[in-house]
C-alpha cells in the first residue's frame, strides 16, 4: 500500500492502523521510490508489536520498459538507507541492487502498464509475479496476471505468485488481495525468508489449508468452494465442481513434467491461488 509519503491518501500510521485493526498480521508499506518523493522509504518499524509487524518496503521506478514506461518493481525488506537511483540506472539494475541488499523482488502489475515477457525476464533476480492487484482490478480491470505469470513458468522460470491491494485509499481499494504466509515466527526476517522460499498462497477470501501430492495425484483441503482446479503448462488442467467442496483429489496424469498450480473459487466468485509446484519435486505445502 501507499501513504502520504508518496501518492496515498493517509499518513503512514493511519494507513497501517487500518490494516492492523482489520486483523492483518503484517503489512508492507511500499511508497514510490522516486525523486519527486525525495526517494523516501517509509520507516514502519515503530508500528510493530507482539501481534503485528511490518516489512520495510518500497516500489522502485527507473526508465524504461520496452513501451517507454517507468519500471514498477517491488522490493520488500529493502534497507532504509537504500541509495537513490544512479543517473543511468535501469530497472533491472536497481532490482539487482535491491536483491543484493536482501530484498524480495516482485514483478508488479504487469498488465496494468503493458509489461512484456521479455521485459519481465530482464528482472533476473525476481522472486515472484504480482498475479492479483486489487486496485488495478477495481480501477481499470487490469488486475489479474496469472496468464502473464504462466507464460514465464512455461519458459521454465521458477517464480512465486502473490496478491496485493496496492491500496492508495483514495477509493475503496483495500482488503481485496493478500498472502497467507507459512512462517515459524511473526517477524520481518521470518516472513521474508518464507516469501523468498514461496511458502505462501494468495487469496481474495478462500482458505487453502493443505496441499499434498505425489507422482499420480494431488490432495487439496480448503474452505468451502464451488470449484477447485489445477492448471499448468499450456492447456493442461483438471478440476472438480460442486457445492461446499472442502477436500478434493485430482489426477496428475496430464502433468508429466513442468508445473501445476491450484485455484480455489468460493460461492461468491472469490479466489485463492497456490504457488506453482514443480513435477520434479514432491511434498506438502
Amino acid at each position: 500500500m501507499h501513504s502520504t509519503n508518496s501518492d496515498g491518501k493517509l499518513p503512514p500510521q493511519e494507513a497501517v492502523n487500518l490494516y492492523k485493526s482489520a486483523g492483518y498480521d503484517f503489512v508492507a508499506l511500499s511508497d514510490h521510490f522516486m525523486e519527486r518523493y525525495q526517494y523516501t522509504i517509509s520507516d514502519t518499524r515503530c508500528y510493530r508489536d507482539e501481534s503485528f509487524t511490518t516489512i520495510v518496503a518500497t516500489e522502485l521506478h527507473a526508465p524504461a520498459t520496452s513501451l517507454g514506461e517507468l519500471w514498477h518493481i517491488h522490493a520488500l525488506g529493502v534497507p532504509l538507507d537504500f541509495a537513490p537511483l544512479g543517473p543511468r540506472e535501469s530497472g533491472p539494475e536497481v532490482a539487482r541492487r535491491a536483491a543484493a541488499a536482501g530484498a524480495f523482488i516482485g514483478i508488479v502489475h504487469p498488465s496494468w502498464y503493458g509489461l512484456t515477457v521479455d521485459d519481465a525476464r530482464s528482472i533476473d533476480v525476481a522472486h515472484a509475479v504480482e498475479i492479483y492487484n486489487h486496485g488495478s482490478a477495481l480501477e481499470v480491470d487490469r488486475g489479474y496476471d496469472w496468464p502473464f505469470c504462466d507464460q514465464l513458468l512455461n519458459l521454465g522460470w521458477r517464480l512465486g505468485a502473490y496478491a496485493t491491494d496496492d491500496s492508495h485509499l483514495w477509493d475503496d481499494d483495500g482488503f481485496g488481495g493478500w498472502v497467507e504466509v507459512k512462517a515459524p515466527a511473526l517477524t520481518p526476517e521470518s516472513l521474508l525468508e518464507a516469501l523468498k522460499a514461496g511458502h505462501y498462497y494468495s487469496s481474495q477470501g478462500p482458505k487453502i489449508y493443505n496441499i499434498e501430492y505425489d507422482a499420480a495425484r494431488v490432495w487439496i483441503r480448503c474452505s468451502a468452494a464451488v470449484s477447485v482446479s489445477i492448471s499448468g503448462r499450456g492447456s493442461r488442467a483438471a478440476y472438480q465442481r460442486g457445492e461446499d467442496l472442502r477436500e478434493v483429489e485430482l489426477p496428475l496424469d496430464r502433468f508429466p513434467d513442468g508445473y501445476f498450480r491450484v485455484t480455489v473459487i468460493d460461492a461468491e466468485g472469490k479466489r485463492a491461488w497456490s504457488n506453482p509446484f514443480w513435477r520434479d519435486e514432491c511434498g506438502v505445502a
